[in-house]
């Protein structure tokens, strides 16, 4: 059982980003019915803020306490990913998996809720999707590569999972140094 007063981190615009062992982030969160509402249009905002801060690629409203089904994906080079192709910030609401390749490939991992690990994991190297954005507009897409895995990760948050519950022992993530000399 872990200590939830040691089980978060505030980021500078006061926002928690919770750590695993949170019960939020092992539910599945609640669909959108009203992208319009002041209500979502503060949560993207708070987002947008709190993964550039955090210096991350993606993160989901369940990660800040929010069981809803909403995530951000935003990608550039970085220390945490230094390959990580371009991507200006996307809002992915109500997301759905429509295909996939048959192919999965393994690729490190980490995550601002299970900090100071990475892994390598399993995911679709191709996917096609669809969601809506925050001006209620659908997206269907294809992505590949580092993208696709970006989305299924963000995807896993709102369905409960973190990228520790996909591998087949928790003992396969590494710590975040060790990764580090790797590169």
């Amino acid at each position: 059982m872990t200590n939830t007063s040691n089980n978060k981190s505030k980021a500078p615009n006061n926002l928690t980003i919770l750590q695993r062992g949170e019960p939020i982030l092992a539910q599945v969160a609640q669909t959108i019915h009203n992208v319009n509402s002041a209500d979502i249009k503060q949560l993207i905002d708070d987002l947008t803020v709190t993964v550039a801060e955090a210096k991350g690629v993606g993160i989901a409203a369940p990660q800040v306490g929010k069981s809803l089904r909403l995530f951000l994906m935003c990608s550039a080079p970085s220390e945490r990913y230094p390959d990580a192709p371009l991507l200006p910030i996307t809002v992915v609401i109500n997301p759905k998996i429509i295909k996939t390749s048959e192919q999965q490939v393994l690729g490190w991992e980490g995550c601002l809720s299970v900090k100071g690990k990475r892994a390598l994991v399993p995911r679709y190297s191709d996917i096609d999707v669809s969601y809506i954005d925050e001006t209620g507009a659908l997206h269907n897409q294809h992505l590949t590569g580092f993208l696709a895995r970006i989305f299924q990760h963000e995807l896993d948050h709102l369905d409960g999972i973190t990228f520790i519950e996909r591998l087949d022992n928790d003992s396969d993530a590494i710590d975040e140094l060790q990764w580090q000399k790797q590169q």
